[in-house]
């Protein structure tokens, strides 16, 4: 049995995150088929990770939150993520404030925070 790949099909690496280049400003209407480049590049190459370079999206408002939001959810569906690439100092904060988190290409993945230890209250034990 040989291990060559047939002739004429790219070689895919698993580990290489696909890239959507978005440019904006981006419309509602354009958000679906956003959405269905998000899940074909998750379904078609393996990867795990869609890196979406958004340098290119002007000022930030909510039509671009709602648009991370979706490709995010989309992504999550597919069993995958999104990695966003070069952001606004703007969006970022924008993000932040509408409380959607987002792993930026070149920084460590943002995790939540340790919980805190909690004590067993054993019967018999007064109230603290």
């Amino acid at each position: 049995m040989s291990s060559r790949r047939p002739p004429g099909l790219p070689v895919v690496d698993a580990k290489t995150p696909a890239v959507l280049v978005l440019v904006g400003p981006v419309t509602r209407d354009e958000v679906t088929g956003l959405c269905d480049d998000v899940r074909a590049r998750l379904e078609g190459t393996g990867a795990r990770v869609v890196v979406c370079d958004v340098a290119g999206l002007g000022p930030p408002g909510l039509t671009t939150v709602d648009l991370l939001a979706r490709l995010q959810l989309t992504a999550k569906r597919a069993g995958g993520r999104i990695r966003l690439r070069g952001p606004d100092p703007a969006l970022r904060a924008l993000l932040d404030l509408v409380g959607l988190r987002f792993e930026v290409e070149g920084q460590p993945e943002q995790r939540e925070p340790p919980l805190g230890v909690q004590e067993a209250v054993e019967t018999g034990d007064a109230p603290s």
